[in-house]
């Protein structure tokens, strides 16, 4: 066990607190006594590990998970799972879910008053390849009401779910897009104190992956916990 090598712990700020008044929900959702931190034993830094058969090749593509095509502006997000020493990560389970171009889930608890598009799932999956790299194939979120507040309205986002190479390394979290008026007045957004971090939640516009008369691109990169030990140039591999 004394050999064991764990993940670094988030910068401080860098991670949404669970206490943030501004979001309401997290009010009863928080912890009320400080948290114990333990070391990582052989459970954390070990798995999960996904194979080809964990992946459907079609579920990269929300476009074409029914009979007809969904309505809403058609979009390519993509990018790389890296870790913190810029290093590629292959083979991580990508899971996405989202709400359709009106702004509406398809989910019995979201009643906002919005069309369901009966040709849109909104939830997708995919591995990232050899060299880190994911792509999806979406249509982009409308902004919705979620009643947090006064006029509270959630910017257009992408849940994302990556599971990384260990437990210890899971990311739950969403990417907004460039340019969205409404970034500024959501507490889920800004509850993220540094700000260098809460910038990396906003993905880039993406010309190389913009297809002509198609659809936009996004790119979007996932950086996980790199290791406690610093890694050696040799296998660092030139990879970013």
């Amino acid at each position: 066990m004394a050999n064991i090598v764990g993940y670094r712990r988030p910068r401080e700020g860098t991670q949404p607190p669970h206490l943030h008044p501004a979001y309401r929900s997290s009010i009863k959702r928080a912890p009320q006594k400080p948290l114990v931190y333990l070391p990582h034993t052989l459970s954390e830094i070990t798995g999960p590990l996904f194979g080809p058969e964990a992946s459907n090749v079609k579920a990269c593509d929300l476009t074409r998970q029914h009979s007809g095509e969904p309505l809403g502006e058609r979009i390519i997000v993509s990018g790389r799972v890296l870790d913190e020493d810029g290093r590629s990560i292959p083979h991580m389970l990508i899971e996405i879910w989202q709400a359709n171009a009106a702004g509406r889930y398809l989910h019995k608890q979201d009643q906002h008053d919005a069309p369901l598009d009966p040709n849109f799932a909104g939830s997708g999956h995919t591995l990232s390849d050899a060299e880190g790299r994911y792509r999806f194939v979406t249509v982009k979120p409308g902004a919705y009401p979620w009643k947090n507040h006064h006029n509270a309205w959630r910017p257009a986002h992408i849940h994302f779910s990556i599971f990384g190479p260990a437990f210890a390394t899971r990311v739950v979290t969403q990417m907004y897009f460039p340019g969205d008026a409404l970034l500024p007045f959501d507490p889920i957004f800004n509850c993220t104190a540094d700000e260098e971090a809460r910038n990396r939640l906003i993905s880039l516009f993406d010309w190389e992956t913009t297809i002509p008369e198609q659809a936009l691109g996004y790119r979007f990169d996932i950086i996980l916990n790199g290791r406690e030990a610093t890694p050696m140039e040799s296998n660092h591999g030139g990879k970013r």
